[in-house]
């Protein structure tokens, strides 16, 4: 079975620069719910690994991002998708942990828990940290536009980044590279 991560804000849903901090706030980019049901469906493991800094500074608490994720479940059961994991840091940057991205303690320990080497795992984020914590781990990093992609491909990224327009297109190269 293939595997594959995900980032959560800016490819799965919208992004706030003043954090998700509600179920409410929590708004999904168009098409990538369905998206993941089509990675599910073609027998990808998908995992979210996801920076939340939020909770350190107070904006929520753990039970709020429970609540928060739930509703993400929730939407993508409708539309016949599943998270297998979900892994969070819920540090800031100052915290200098290896658990938040760009480091890539989160990866490493996604790797120990299933077992499995992470090379060549896609891993789809919005952000320079998304994809420096993809490339320490050994995964393929890749770029989507939606979130702050768009703004983060006008300063330049690495060579050889995949960039799409968004999680369907990702999506779309993945399960039909002819295209």
């Amino acid at each position: 079975m293939a595997l594959i991560i995900l980032d959560r804000d800016g490819v799965i849903n919208h992004d706030s620069d003043d954090f998700i901090k509600s179920p409410a706030e929590w708004k999904p980019i168009e098409g990538s719910l369905e998206a993941i049901a089509r990675l599910n469906y073609a027998g990808y493991r998908v995992i979210v690994i996801t920076n939340q800094p939020g909770i350190t500074r107070g904006l929520l608490d753990v039970e709020t991002l429970n609540h928060i994720h739930s509703k993400m479940s929730r939407m993508l059961a409708q539309v016949g998708g599943k998270i297998e994991a979900i892994l969070f840091c819920p540090h800031g940057p100052e915290d200098e942990c290896l658990c938040r991205k760009p480091q890539d303690g989160s990866f490493s320990e996604l790797s120990h828990r299933l077992r499995i080497t992470l090379k060549d795992v896609p891993a789809v984020g919005d952000s320079l940290r998304d994809i420096t914590a993809a490339q320490s781990a050994g995964a393929t990093p890749i770029l989507v536009r939606t979130g702050k992609g768009a703004k983060l491909l006008e300063k330049g990224i690495p060579k050889g980044v995949a960039v799409y327009d968004d999680l369907a297109a990702v999506v779309d190269a993945l399960l039909d590279p002819i295209i």
